[in-house]
């Protein structure tokens, strides 16, 4: 009696720590806060598997999240068969005829969770209450899945259609020097007001998706080339230039509400994956190749800009934009592309 007793209690801090860690990994924002943090673990184990077969350099493919994710919905109900298989295995001769074996009691409570209910033992008593709440607990599970495959497709959706936008215009690895070049050439030279807000509620919108769900970190799209850290790379570059380069007050403002909110996201996603920062220097020749080409594209260039402390604002996002990208196996963002 007291070992079933047991069997009981042990089936129910089980599933309360599946549920829990389903429920904050999905529902609540920021990641896992749990015990078990399926998720988190599964993805380092398998990113430490993908870049030792692969190698560091080729990176990620576009598998790699979609495999973690379902790889965490499998464990899950694993888990929670397991959790409720305890339980029912407490409770064995409340079934008729009784169960005979642990194995039994985890297939009922399989059967029930996948809400098909297969086994031939019935339950009475308080198995059916264990049964029912398993049917509960492997419905609520699958919803919260479908849910939450709804939102990454989302999320991506959005985020993928800023960098699509920015490809074209910036080539592949985005550069702002090549945007910039682009737009005077096409005479949207006082598009770049918009430019700058429209990557300010790019960095916002993807900050707050990717802090809530940091799994969407690792997905990626065959349409968006070198991925998003290049892009991030980019349109921070682009508000730099536009704050001490651009000879034109209406961009300042916004270049430098762009790179502080460009610059929080970076640092929020690199510790969220728990990356260090890597070296990123700035050659001051290559900020007067950039005035150069700014002058000779027909934009107002600052007489005497402050390279020092352009050196100084770009190291800052450039660290945590170019960890990311070595992290993910992208290229980084050039200064000054030649595309």
């Amino acid at each position: 009696m007291a070992i079933d007793i047991l069997l009981i209690l042990l089936g129910i801090a089980l599933a309360w720590l599946t549920l829990r860690d389903v429920f904050d990994t999905v529902v609540v924002p920021g990641g896992a806060r749990g015990s078990l943090q399926v998720t988190r673990r599964v993805g380092t184990l398998l990113l430490y598997v993908w870049k030792a077969v692969r190698g560091r350099r080729r990176g990620i493919t576009f598998s790699f999240a979609p495999l973690v994710l379902v790889s965490s919905f499998v464990i899950w109900m694993s888990l929670l068969s397991l959790a409720f298989g305890l339980m029912i295995y407490g409770v064995r001769m409340d079934f008729k005829p009784p169960m005979t074996s642990f194995g039994d009691s985890v297939y009922q409570a399989g059967g029930a969770l996948l809400t098909i209910g297969l086994s031939s033992h019935f339950p009475q008593g308080v198995a059916r209450w264990i049964v029912v709440a398993a049917g509960f607990c492997g419905l609520a599970v699958m919803t919260m899945a479908v849910t939450y495959l709804l939102e990454v497709q989302s999320s991506i959706s959005r985020r993928d259609i800023g960098i699509i936008k920015l490809n074209t215009s910036a080539g592949n690895p985005p550069s702002a020097i090549t945007l910039l070049e682009r737009f005077a050439a096409l005479r949207q030279r006082n598009a770049l007001h918009e430019v700058l807000e429209e990557g300010r509620n790019w960095c916002a919108t993807m900050r707050q998706s990717h802090s809530a769900h940091p799994s969407l970190i690792y997905f990626q799209s065959m349409a968006t080339g070198a991925g998003w850290p290049a892009a991030l790379g980019a349109i921070l570059d682009v508000g730099l230039f536009a704050q001490h380069l651009i000879d034109d007050d209406r961009l300042y403002g916004p270049a430098v509400l762009l790179g502080e909110e460009g610059n929080r996201m970076a640092r929020e996603l690199a510790a969220l994956v728990g990356v260090d920062r890597t070296d990123a220097n700035t050659d001051p020749a290559e900020l007067q190749d950039v005035v150069d080409r700014l002058a000779s594209s027909g934009y107002p260039v600052r007489a005497d800009p402050d390279f020092k402390t352009m050196v100084r604002q770009r190291a800052e996002y450039m660290t945590c934009v170019a960890a990311l990208a070595d992290h993910l196996g992208k290229p980084a963002t050039p200064l000054a592309s030649t595309n």
